[in-house]
């Protein structure tokens, strides 16, 4: 099912990972089976780059240092590109990358609309929505899965929840995808830099119009909620809401995508899901284990600490990917076969302790009500084409998905 080559693992001092185009055009499959097994704290090299970097692969491990924002913190960027190119712009300004108190507080504010309760009302138009692209996409001979329904799903949630005016939603998908990620070759600097400023654009827009005239969503919150003892500054209401908007559409996106092209290879699996032998919640699980949209989180250790006999010094970049995690074979049975009944799933797509998704309720509903659209209302989905993937180092996934729905 996934065509790329197979990277060999003895291979390993040619390895860089933080390579868009080795993600995009590789199978790592081998590199992080050999890894778990042989070098479960790797040294990766210096490159051209940036400095060298711990590579964390087993599920347990990663698990544990999720957890301890004390000894490894968020603080200096959580992902490969900006800690190599020395920190965000965002830190202690941003959820993503903040720890200690000023976390917790901002955390406390924001969890609020993310609440199941909460989400309710936005699920209920999701369901609908879904309906309406799904049955939209069965009447064509082939659609692009991706371009057609998966992207406005989530872009529809996370617009109703900041209140973005109808006729500006379009304009976010190109900004979001252009960020962390290119669909024709490796992204460049200029073209991500681009993309955004764009979209950091695009929120200032809006903040400054919700400033004037407050309303009931999330925008309208971060600007007249208090974390901790404080209000938020312009600039760090922005970058919050830059994180949900990112954090929101992509990686849901990617998410769906994959669950899709996985049914459409598993023809049998898609049956056993109409017939009700299969349950929507847990496929959604494993769709979001067998995709793994997020590759990896980024830290710096603040302590030394010896793990199974390295030593990881003060200072040091460590990464911690997902991607190998969520296929340990110490944590789940048969890892490499996409099983949607698949119960328990203790799949780590959504981070682990401190850091865990606040929008992980919102992206299981949205990918639910996928599932259940296309259980409805169509009965085979066939491969019609070549998927293309995402060139990035972060996110991982399919950019398009041509498909045809066969209407039941």
């Amino acid at each position: 099912m996934d065509h790329r080559p197979v990277y060999d693992p003895s291979d390993l001092d040619a390895l860089d990972l933080a390579d868009p185009v080795l993600h995009a055009t590789r199978d790592l499959t081998e590199v992080w089976r050999y890894l778990r097994t042989e070098e479960p704290v790797y040294r990766h090299r210096a490159t051209e780059r940036g400095e060298g970097f711990w590579v964390i692969t087993r599920r347990d491990d990663i698990a544990t240092l999720y957890r301890d924002n004390v000894s490894f913190t968020s603080a200096h960027g959580n992902m490969l590109d900006t800690l190599l190119s020395g920190s965000d712009s965002a830190v202690g300004r941003m959820l993503t990358v903040t720890d200690g108190p000023d976390h917790t507080a901002l955390r406390t504010m924001i969890t609020k609309p993310f609440t199941p309760r909460a989400l309710g009302p936005v699920l209920d138009s999701v369901r609908h929505g879904t309906h309406r692209l799904v049955a939209d996409a069965t009447e064509h001979p082939v659609c692009d899965f991706g371009a057609d329904v998966a992207a406005h799903i989530p872009l529809a949630a996370i617009c109703d929840l900041l209140g973005v005016p109808e006729a500006d939603r379009r304009r976010l998908i190109p900004m979001t995808s252009g960020a962390l990620a290119a669909v024709d070759g490796p992204p460049t600097q200029e073209s991500t830099w681009l993309a955004r400023n764009d979209l950091l654009l695009f929120i200032s827009e809006l903040v400054a119009a919700r400033d004037r005239a407050h309303g009931d969503d999330v925008v309208s919150l971060l600007i007249e909620e208090t974390a901790g003892d404080r209000r938020l500054t312009p600039e760090e209401v922005i970058f919050n809401i830059y994180s949900i908007i990112i954090g929101g559409l992509e990686t849901t996106r990617l998410a769906m995508l994959g669950g899709v092209h996985a049914f459409a290879h598993h023809p049998q699996l898609w049956k056993a899901l109409r017939a009700g032998d299969i349950r929507i919640d847990t496929a959604v699980e494993e769709i979001l284990r067998w995709t793994t949209p997020t590759l990896h989180s980024g830290r710096r250790a603040t302590a030394d600490l010896l793990l199974h006999g390295r030593l990881i010094e003060a200072g040091d970049m460590v990464t911690l990917w997902n991607a190998s995690a969520n296929r340990d074979e110490a944590a789940f049975d048969e890892p490499d076969r996409f099983l949607p009944d698949r119960d328990p799933n203790k799949h780590l797509t959504f981070a682990h302790g401190p850091h865990y998704c606040l929008g992980s309720h919102l992206a299981k509903g949205e990918i639910a009500a996928m599932l259940e659209a296309l259980r409805d209302l169509v009965a085979e989905i066939r491969p019609a084409g070549t998927p293309r993937r995402v060139y990035s180092n972060f996110l991982s996934g399919y950019a398009t998905m041509p498909v045809t729905l066969v209407p039941a």
